[in-house]
């Protein structure tokens, strides 16, 4: 069950029951009102998971079809069918507590804009995470959304100095911190989870965990639990699959990344790479049941 509200207007996505019918809650009527984005749906042992996806990539870009939130709905629903999904641009959209009513995780997607989370005309994006934090909610953030949480807590973010790391993240080590910590559970070092950047987390604000990292960036994989902010992140994109980005770097260069290209396209279909953000969202299940 997907609830997608956009910026300009509301779309519901909801497959009718079979040979007809009513829709149950939240989509249908609770006491004889309309139950629209309800925040979760309570029916025996169910509790319906309410996510805010906040899209990263700039307006222009998910008009010409290449939406980051659209790929983490994909990724969720495959997980957990029952999840009611909400996704704003914060570009369109300046966000403010009030849009995490009814919400139990706020995620920050990837970016392919031509600025990192340091530059003014990321300043929207800025703002959202701001808020998030102090929402108290679970955050999660994949490659820019893990960028944006170091440059708003007071790390760095650049420009890589190993340059543009694109294909699979290979050879993640994790730390001893990476070893026991919930985020990190079912990965093992030696793994490649899908990745695309050119920009990188280089160092991390003061508080933060590290927990895993490569020979390419070393900060891949990092956590933030402290002052009241929970926020669980990755450089690398556990939403993504091999096929998603062999066709990212088709669009950005074939011939040049013809090799990995080909590397990702031969790899199987394997849903360990989404390991992370399975683990976040038990995180966020466990956080709204208490």
């Amino acid at each position: 069950m997907v609830g997608y509200r956009g910026d300009n207007k509301t779309t519901q996505v909801c497959p009718r029951p079979e040979g007809g019918g009513k829709l149950p809650p939240p989509w249908g009527r609770v006491g004889g009102k309309p139950a629209r984005f309800a925040r979760r749906w309570e029916m025996g042992n169910l509790i319906m998971t309410t996510l805010l996806i906040l899209e990263g990539q700039s307006p222009n870009i998910v008009q010409n079809g290449h939406s980051y939130a659209a790929e983490f709905v994909t990724c969720l629903m495959a997980m957990d069918a029952g999840l009611t999904l909400v996704a704003k641009n914060p570009c369109l959209h300046p966000i403010i507590q009030d849009d995490f009513t009814g919400i139990d995780g706020i995620i920050f997607t990837g970016s392919g804009v031509d600025w990192n989370t340091s530059d003014p005309r990321g300043q929207a994006q800025v703002d959202a995470m701001r808020e998030a934090f102090k929402s108290g909610k679970p955050v999660w953030g994949s490659c820019n959304g893990f960028q944006l949480m170091a440059s708003v807590l007071g790390g760095m973010v650049g420009e890589s100095p190993n340059g543009f790391e694109g294909g699979l993240a290979k050879n993640l080590t994790l730390t001893d911190a990476g070893k026991t910590h919930p985020m990190m559970k079912g990965r093992k070092d030696g793994d490649g989870v899908p990745c695309i950047h050119r920009d990188a987390v280089q160092q991390l604000p003061e508080g933060a965990v590290l927990l895993a990292g490569n020979a390419h960036s070393p900060i891949q994989a990092a956590v933030y639990e402290k002052d009241g902010i929970d926020f669980w992140g990755t450089q690398y994109h556990p939403e993504l699959t091999p096929a998603f980005i062999a066709g990212v770097l088709t669009r950005k260069d074939a011939g040049g990344f013809a090799e990995t290209i080909a590397e990702m396209n031969e790899l199987p279909k394997d849903p360990s790479h989404t390991l992370e953000l399975r683990n976040w969202l038990d995180h966020v299940k466990e956080r709204s049941a208490q």
